[in-house]
């Protein structure tokens, strides 16, 4: 190919990539910022109180969100009609509740996965979305809210969705919410770092310790503070020099209140 006519083609493609660039741009501004209108939505809800909603589990039961008040409570919401996003993250976030349960304890929080598209996430489907998802969890129930409170619901939570022709676009987030039932923190993705959700949780369990002063809870609050997250290996586990380090630091702590102690107490000469 003679070199000035391999010249203009590559200046050719250049400028195509240039148009379409510009093309695009325009889409892409208007993107990010719904994004970000999206983002702040969800953010507004931190802090919120999240009300109480009845649902319907995958057994046919009724349940209400006050029935979960007392322990921290881990939130999602899926359509059962979606086949990639929300089993991808519905499974992913299998994986990070096994490691939260294992290092916090299986019975510390409660996770609830909410079907927004209704009528037809609907108990019978909700517990084919959970079978197929392999989620065989005690402590984590599909609800099905009432169709007429689902805009309240999701308003509560600031879970934004928006109906498309593929079915729907929606952020993907696990809400944090507190022993109280206020939203402690959200998390985005169907992939995050597991110190994202774990060290939220680690905080309220922590603060629920710290409430009643036992040797029970104070124990409880070592334990906490001395699981670390590890990323080398990838999950929590106990660091025991951290729990050294404590001991060592309260039983010094003690030896200088007893010597001080035994010096005030000490008779002094006239």
């Amino acid at each position: 190919m003679p070199w000035r006519l391999e010249r203009m083609l590559r200046r050719l493609r250049a400028a195509l990539v240039l148009l379409a660039g510009l093309l695009l741009l325009p889409g892409l501004a208007a993107a990010e910022q719904d994004y970000r209108k999206v983002l702040e939505t969800s953010q507004a809800a931190i802090g919120r109180e999240v009300g109480d909603f009845a649902f319907t589990d995958s057994k046919g039961r009724e349940v209400r969100l006050s029935d979960f008040r007392g322990r921290p409570l881990l939130v999602s919401f899926i359509y059962t009609g979606c086949f990639e996003a929300c089993p991808v993250a519905t499974q992913f976030l299998m994986e990070a509740v096994k490691e939260a349960r294992r290092s916090l304890g299986d019975d510390r929080f409660q996770v609830l996965s909410i079907g927004f598209n209704q009528p037809f996430d609907n108990p019978v489907a909700m517990a084919a979305f959970a079978r197929q998802n392999r989620i065989d969890d005690p402590r984590w129930l599909f609800l099905t809210p009432r169709a007429g409170e689902v805009d309240a619901l999701v308003q509560r939570f600031g879970f934004v969705y928006e109906r498309t022709a593929a079915g729907f676009d929606h952020v993907t987030q696990v809400s944090i919410v507190d022993p109280d039932g206020v939203v402690y923190r959200q998390v985005y993705g169907d992939q995050f770092d597991l110190p994202m959700l774990i060290q939220p949780l680690k905080e309220l369990l922590s603060g629920q310790a710290s409430k009643s002063l036992t040797m029970e809870n104070v124990w409880e609050k070592v334990k906490l503070y001395c699981t670390v997250y590890d990323p080398n290996a990838g999950r929590y586990k106990f660091n025991y020099g951290i729990f050294v380090e404590i001991f060592a630091g309260l039983t010094t702590l003690g030896a200088i209140v007893w010597v001080v102690w035994r010096e005030f107490r000490r008779p002094r000469g006239v």
